[in-house]
C-alpha cells in the first residue's frame, strides 16, 4: 500500500466518538482495531524504510570512519514527515478501508 499520498493529519486532532464506534458499535473493539492496523503501517514502512537504507549503506571494518550520505539522511527526513501511524489506521477506519471480522460470530 502506498502511504505516501494518505490524507492523515500531520499532527494530533480531535475524532468524534460516535463516529469511530459506529462500525461495531463498541469504543474498545474499534479502538483495538485501528491499534493492529497501526501496527501494520509501522511496520510495513520500518520494512520500506530499512530497504532504501539499504541502497546506500557502506560497509568498513573501520569503526573510527563515519560517512554522512545525503542521500540517506533525505531518505530518513522523507519518512520522518510523513503522519503517524496512528493517524493513518484512523483515516483508514473512517473512510472504510479496514476490514474486520470477528470469528465468534461467523
Amino acid at each position: 500500500m502506498d502511504y505516501k499520498d494518505t490524507k492523515a493529519p500531520l499532527s494530533t486532532i480531535t475524532y468524534d466518538k460516535n463516529e469511530i464506534e459506529a462500525p461495531t458499535e463498541n469504543i474498545y473493539k474499534a479502538i483495538s482495531i485501528i491499534a493492529k492496523r497501526a501496527n501494520q503501517i509501522n511496520s510495513d514502512l520500518k520494512r520500506e524504510l530499512v530497504d532504501k537504507l539499504d541502497e546506500f549503506a557502506t560497509y568498513n571494518d573501520s569503526l573510527e570512519e563515519v560517512f554522512e550520505n545525503k542521500e540517506q539522511i533525505e531518505v530518513s527526513k522523507f519518512y520522518e514527515r510523513l503522519p503517524k501511524p496512528t493517524a493513518m489506521a484512523v483515516e483508514e477506519w473512517l473512510n472504510g478501508k479496514v476490514y474486520f471480522r470477528t470469528p465468534e460470530t461467523e
